[in-house]
């Protein structure tokens, strides 16, 4: 959650959040110029580009199941007139045999759809270029489950941002032995898709936005934004036992962590801030205070208090958005107040959306988008490199504080990955 840029945005309407333009809401799809930024390209199916996800490296297959969660003491926060809060989740796991079973898609048709095109449209991508309901994950669909109690992940995406927008990194955790639980936090996305084949968009958060930023109530629109996710987070691990059997039996609900992307990385900080069920978590490029302009002036608990837990910060080394304990007011300010294990790792010659599927997916678009527009999105980081080493780092660590085991790259010796430890 990188909120600098939210003075500078549009409030037309919304984006994958780090593409283009990074936020700690829904950002701007842009504007009509900006779709017409890249070459004409054919919308017939046939024309697309399909782009591939990297194969996880672990030593286990992957399976994946989808489900639905209902709070009915909740109403939803963006559509008060909706007496519950709906969420979908994803369940990345090892699986024993994956059989004949077929692999999944990273997005469903119609979430596709609505994602792919606020992607063009932020990134100032050619309309119609790719098509994003192709692209396929590793993992088969309600695969059997491997044999062993596995260690639980949470992964929560920035604001704007699908459950489905880091099957790269949460796929190949889950090869390596971890049950991984994906949230979508409804009414943030452009599209999250439920069984019965219904839609919920983001058009009224999207002008809760609008109006607050207007009115010069942003303050109480962050902290809105903020205690929906948590309680979304909470829901989760409330119902983690809910899962069928088969789920439920391959995990291991005393050892659960939390990794997250922009907003999704201050959510799993201010989570454990409040929940002890989370022993270990990871802030992705993920700003800790309320502020349009992260200065220090909003900070949140986290960032005041630190945490009793280990908690890793993964941040960018862009020039004008780059964050690190240094350059981030509630790094800062948490890097002072941190009584659990620490560590400030920043990805070199990244941007926001490194930490994301942009990373993997948007350099198969080199020949036909200006490398400026790419460099603006995921930074000039070698793309295999910097997908190599957000796995190894959040391996690395959930490895450490959830199985016992530690590889020693969190020491911050010299490293084979394009990453610099902060000091």
């Amino acid at each position: 959650m990188r909120s600098s840029r939210l003075a500078a945005v549009s409030l037309v309407g919304v984006v994958v959040s780090g593409l283009a333009v990074s936020t700690a809401v829904p950002a701007s799809a842009g504007s009509a110029s900006h779709a017409a930024a890249g070459p004409s390209v054919s919308s017939s199916p046939a024309k697309r580009r399909t782009l591939t996800l990297p194969a996880p490296r672990g030593r286990y297959a992957t399976g994946e199941s989808a489900f639905r969660l209902v709070d009915d003491e909740r109403p939803d926060p963006w559509t008060p007139d909706t007496p519950y809060r709906e969420l979908m989740v994803s369940v990345f796991y090892p699986a024993g045999h994956t059989g004949d079973r077929p692999f999944t898609r990273q997005l469903p048709p119609a979430v596709a759809a609505a994602v792919g095109s606020a992607v063009e449209e932020g990134d100032e991508l050619p309309a119609g270029l790719v098509d994003w309901a192709a692209t396929r994950t590793h993992s088969a669909k309600d695969a059997a489950v491997a044999p062993g109690r596995f260690p639980v992940v949470l992964y929560s995406p920035g604001a704007g941002d699908p459950r489905d927008w880091n099957v790269s990194l949460v796929e190949d955790l889950a090869s390596r032995g971890f049950v991984v639980v994906t949230v979508d936090h409804t009414g943030e996305a452009p599209g999250v898709q439920f069984p019965d084949g219904h839609m919920v968009g983001n058009g009224p958060l999207t002008a809760a936005w609008a109006q607050a930023f207007e009115n010069g109530t942003t303050l109480a629109f962050f902290t809105k934004l903020m205690d929906a996710r948590t309680a979304d987070t909470r829901l989760v691990l409330d119902r983690l036992t809910s899962l069928p059997g088969r789920l439920t039996g391959a995990m291991d609900l005393n050892r659960i962590g939390m990794l997250g992307h922009s907003a999704g990385g201050f959510t799993a900080a201010n989570t454990m801030y409040g929940d002890p069920r989370i022993k270990a978590g990871v802030d992705m490029d993920g700003t800790l205070e309320y502020s349009v302009k992260p200065d220090g002036s909003n900070l949140s608990e986290v960032a005041l208090h630190g945490l009793d837990r280990p908690l890793l910060l993964m941040g960018n080394s862009s020039a004008a958005n780059g964050s690190d304990v240094h350059r981030e007011s509630s790094w800062a300010s948490f890097w002072q107040h941190q009584r659990g294990w620490k560590a400030d790792v920043t990805l070199d010659d990244s941007a926001h959306a490194s930490f994301t599927d942009a990373e993997a997916l948007l350099p198969q678009l080199a020949d036909r988008v200006p490398a400026a527009t790419l460099a603006e999105a995921v930074g000039t980081v070698d793309p295999h490199r910097a997908v190599a080493a957000n796995r190894a780092l959040v391996a690395s660590f959930f490895d450490r504080f959830l199985k016992g085991r530690d590889d020693h790259l969190l020491d911050g010796g010299a490293s084979k990955y394009p990453i610099t430890f902060v000091r």
